[in-house]
C-alpha cells in the first residue's frame, strides 16, 4: 500500500511542477492554481471563513492539490489503467468546473487550455505509474 501512496504523491508533485513551471514561463496556458483557489474559498465560504492572503491561498491549494491527486493517483494510476486514469482526471479538470459553479476559463476558454490540461493529468499518471513499477522491483 506504501508504494501505491508514494507513487501517486510523485505523479501528483511531478504534475504540479509540470504545470508551474508551464504557467510561469508562457501565456495562454492553463492555469488550475485559480481554479483550485476559487473552489478553496467556495468552500470555505460555506463555514464563514476565508484566505484573503494570497500566498497563504496558493500554498493551502498546492497542498490540497498534491493529496488530492496524490490519493486519485494511488488508487487509479498504479493499476493497468494509468492511461485511462490521467484522461479521466485531465477531462474531470476541464468539464466539472462549470457544473460545480466554478470559473472554468482558466483551464477550458480554448481548446489549447484544455489539451493541456488533460496533458498535464496524464504525464502525472503516467509518471506515477512509472514510480510504482520501480518501487516494484526493488
Amino acid at each position: 500500500m506504501y508504494k501505491k501512496i508514494l507513487a501517486g504523491l510523485g505523479g501528483a508533485i511531478a504534475l504540479n511542477l509540470l504545470h508551474e513551471t508551464i504557467r510561469k514561463n508562457f501565456d495562454n496556458v492553463p492555469e488550475v492554481n485559480k481554479m483550485g483557489e476559487e473552489a478553496l474559498n467556495k468552500v470555505l465560504d460555506k463555514v464563514d471563513m476565508q484566505i484573503t492572503n494570497h500566498d497563504q491561498l496558493y500554498a493551502a491549494t498546492l497542498a490540497g492539490d498534491v493529496i488530492s491527486n496524490g490519493i486519485y493517483y494511488a488508487t487509479t494510476a498504479t493499476t493497468g489503467f494509468s492511461i485511462t486514469s490521467g484522461v479521466v482526471a485531465g477531462l474531470g479538470a476541464v468539464m466539472l468546473p462549470e457544473k460545480m459553479g466554478l470559473n472554468d476559463e482558466p483551464v477550458a476558454e480554448t481548446t489549447q487550455k484544455k489539451v493541456m490540461t488533460v496533458g498535464y493529468y496524464l504525464f502525472g499518471a503516467i509518471v506515477t505509474k512509472l514510480i510504482y513499477d520501480q518501487l516494484n522491483k526493488s
